[in-house]
């Protein structure tokens, strides 16, 4: 039987916050957020920018500890690795975001920060990496942990995990690619992983997750024996 729970609306609520505001986040920065060899949009749009990712990054580690509260009693060893994933993951998150804010402004100031265009591409650059480290190589890790916590326990519907476990090492894949020079950005490779997420967050507000007994705790059937 699946219910709605506060925790699995919230966890669902927070998974679609995380799309919005990390595509909203890409449009504003332009094509230097995802390529350090182009130039960042504007100061304005950088720094909402800048505004969207952290709240991306709150996001990622509430929807972490909100489906903590769901899985502990089932899979606890699991979800605290979820958990700090996670978290690893919006540290990244937040780490590019600094470095993006370094490259267009001075805190406090409307001037423009110093040290010349060298400093400013390295700036940009150590975002775009700090992008394909954290959603693209951590965010793979937990997508796994999770999926086969939820296709183990059958808390959600069974299709669900199974696309995770298609578009998490998929999309790992591709970044370790990218990380060793071998392609650049293959943007159909995140479709996969997209689907997982939406899926799994619609799920959650409209279904809940399975509740009951966990099957790992389940007794194994007796055998009836007549003469």
């Amino acid at each position: 039987m699946t219910t709605p729970q506060p925790g699995a609306r919230t966890a669902g609520a927070l998974f679609l916050l995380t799309h919005v505001t990390s595509v909203g986040a890409l449009l504003l920065y332009g094509p230097g957020g995802v390529d350090p060899g182009r130039e960042l949009a504007g100061r304005g749009a950088v720094l909402a920018g800048a505004v969207l990712e952290t709240v991306l990054a709150v996001a990622v580690v509430g929807t972490a500890l909100a489906l903590h509260g769901l899985l502990r009693d089932r899979a606890p060893m699991a979800s605290a690795a979820y958990v700090a994933l996670r978290a690893l993951e919006a540290a990244v998150i937040l780490a590019g975001v600094l470095a993006v804010l370094a490259a267009v402004a001075v805190p406090g100031s409307d001037a423009a920060p110093g040290g010349g265009e060298d400093a400013r591409a390295a700036l940009t650059g150590l975002h775009a990496w700090a992008f394909v480290v954290g959603p693209g190589l951590v965010c793979p890790v937990n997508t796994v942990v999770l999926a086969l916590v939820l296709h183990r326990e059958r808390m959600v519907a069974r299709w669900i995990p199974l696309v995770g476990l298609v578009g998490g090492p998929l999309i790992g894949v591709v970044n370790l690619a990218v990380l060793a020079g071998v392609t650049g950005p293959v943007a159909l490779a995140a479709l996969p992983i997209f689907a997982w997420e939406v899926s799994l967050a619609v799920h959650l507000l409209v279904r809940g997750v399975r509740t009951g007994v966990p099957s790992a705790a389940l007794p194994p059937r007796e055998v009836a024996v007549t003469g």
